[in-house]
């Protein structure tokens, strides 16, 4: 369990990630090291082989859990071990002779652009500081595409409207600017006079508080997102990162070159944005068997 420790300051204070992946990555390594324990009565983390590591793959799949899952939990241990490997700890990676699964790509789900205008358009927000708070964080994550934990870290001194942008915190504390637009900046500025008044001695900095007068954290915000969504759709996934989803594929919908919305989203390379193409090509496609003639005819 040291070693567990060790990896896991490491992600917090070097890597800088987030409290969701280190959560998600101590419980991987903690319920590999119980397997090692309880059926191989193997001690420490750093005498497994790639022999047992499979050997928990199968024990996974035998309690139906996802592809998905399996390939993320092998992901930490791909990440503890190679962490292990620079810190000469082990001589060799165990990971190294263990193959990937293979999990097919989910689209991302996406809330329809009517039913977006029908959110903020239709929705009675009252002026007290709960809904505005709520109004605020709605309109953030569906206008920037910025993530959850982005939004829940963003600050008042992250907001520089003299240069019409906000500063963006991302993964490995990497910074972004993202434009805000004039209806943007003047709803944050109402809100700000809102949150002062409502707690007129509070010390933090966080742009978003509880009702409490707290910083907010991850959860409140789904619960947010969720509630609202629920209202204007029927997808299954209605999440802070649906709005972040919705955001990429409305905007290339309408024409944004890729490399740009690659930008606005913080992603480090353009592989990952280019899954928001394949939402468009379907909804070409749709569009095509819909209305053009040689399709019609088939």
């Amino acid at each position: 369990m040291h070693q567990i420790a060790t990896f896991i300051e490491y992600l917090q204070y070097q890597k800088r990630a987030s409290k969701h992946t280190i959560t998600a990555y101590q419980k991987d390594l903690e319920q590999f090291a119980q397997f090692l324990k309880d059926w191989l009565k193997v001690d420490t983390l750093i005498d497994a082989n790639h022999k047992q590591i499979r050997a928990w793959i199968l024990l996974l799949n035998d309690e139906k859990k996802t592809p998905k899952t399996i390939q993320r939990k092998l992901a930490t241990l791909r990440s503890f071990y190679k962490f292990l490997l620079s810190q000469e700890l082990i001589s060799t990676d165990p990971t190294s002779k263990v193959l990937n699964l293979k999990v097919g790509k989910r689209l991302p789900q996406v809330v329809q652009e009517q039913q977006i205008q029908q959110l903020f358009e239709k929705t009675d927000f009252s002026q007290d500081y709960k809904e505005q708070r709520d109004q605020l964080i709605l309109e953030l994550l569906y206008g920037t595409g910025i993530r959850r934990a982005e939004l829940t870290h963003l600050t008042i001194n992250d907001l520089d409207f003299a240069r019409k942008v906000i500063i963006i915190h991302g993964k490995g504390n990497k910074q972004r600017l993202i434009p805000c637009v004039p209806s943007l900046q003047a709803m944050i500025e109402v809100f700000i006079v809102i949150r002062e008044k409502t707690f007129p001695n509070t010390n933090h900095c966080q742009l978003f508080l509880t009702n409490k007068g707290e910083p907010i954290y991850e959860e409140l915000v789904y619960r947010v997102v969720n509630q609202y969504l629920s209202q204007v759709t029927t997808i299954e996934q209605r999440s802070p990162h649906t709005l972040r989803h919705s955001f990429a594929t409305h905007l290339l919908d309408a024409g944004a070159p890729l490399n740009d919305i690659k930008e606005l989203l913080g992603h480090s390379s353009l592989a990952a944005t280019q899954i928001y193409t394949h939402n468009s090509i379907e909804k070409l496609l749709k569009v095509y068997q819909q209305a053009h003639p040689k399709a019609q005819n088939e």
